[in-house]
C-alpha cells in the first residue's frame, strides 16, 4: 500500500467534526500508574460531554470506549483499516442516536492494520483534533514523532 492516505470514509453524525474534538492516543506500553488516571479522564470527559476521537484499538483506549458509550457524550470513532461490512452491535445504537461518527482514512481496501495505516490513523486524529490527551507517551516512539511534527498542537500526558 504506497498512499494510504485518501479522502476519509465516514458513518454516522458527521456534524461530530464540527465539535472541539479531545484526540486519545497511547504508546505501546502503559505504566500501571496511568491506567487509573485514564480511567478518571474518559468519566470526567464522558460526565463533561466532551467529545473524543481515538482508534479505541489498544486494551485501554477499548476500556475507554466502553466508559464513553455508557454516557451520552459525543464519539468519533478512527478506523486505522477499512469500514466494516456490517456495523458491530455495540455500535448500532450510539450511531442511530446520531452521538457516533466512524471515520476511515485509510483505503478502504485496508482490511487489516498495519503499522502504516496506524500511523495514518493518529496523524488525522492528531490533525482534526482540537487537543490530544495521551494516556502514555514513548519519547522514542511513533507517536512522539507525529507530536514533534505538530509543534503547535495542544497535548498532556496522563502517565
Amino acid at each position: 500500500m504506497t498512499d494510504p492516505v485518501v479522502a476519509p470514509t465516514m458513518l454516522g453524525n458527521a456534524n461530530l467534526l464540527a465539535l472541539p474534538k479531545t484526540a486519545l492516543l497511547s504508546s505501546r506500553r502503559v505504566p500501571p500508574s496511568a491506567v487509573m488516571r485514564c480511567y478518571d479522564w474518559a468519566t470526567e470527559a464522558r460526565d463533561a460531554g466532551r467529545c473524543v476521537a481515538s482508534g479505541f484499538q489498544s486494551a485501554l483506549e477499548r476500556d475507554v470506549l466502553s466508559f464513553l458509550l455508557r454516557g451520552t457524550s459525543p464519539i468519533i470513532l478512527v478506523l486505522a483499516r477499512s469500514l466494516w461490512k456490517s456495523v458491530p452491535k455495540e455500535f448500532r445504537e450510539p450511531i442511530a442516536a446520531g452521538r457516533l461518527l466512524v471515520v476511515s482514512p485509510v483505503l478502504q481496501s485496508a482490511r487489516r492494520v498495519s503499522e502504516e495505516t496506524a500511523a495514518v490513523r493518529n496523524g488525522w486524529l492528531l490533525d482534526h483534533c482540537d487537543e490530544a490527551v495521551f494516556a502514555s507517551l514513548d519519547p522514542n516512539g511513533t507517536l512522539a514523532r507525529l507530536v514533534a511534527a505538530r509543534p503547535r498542537l495542544r497535548f498532556r500526558v496522563l502517565d
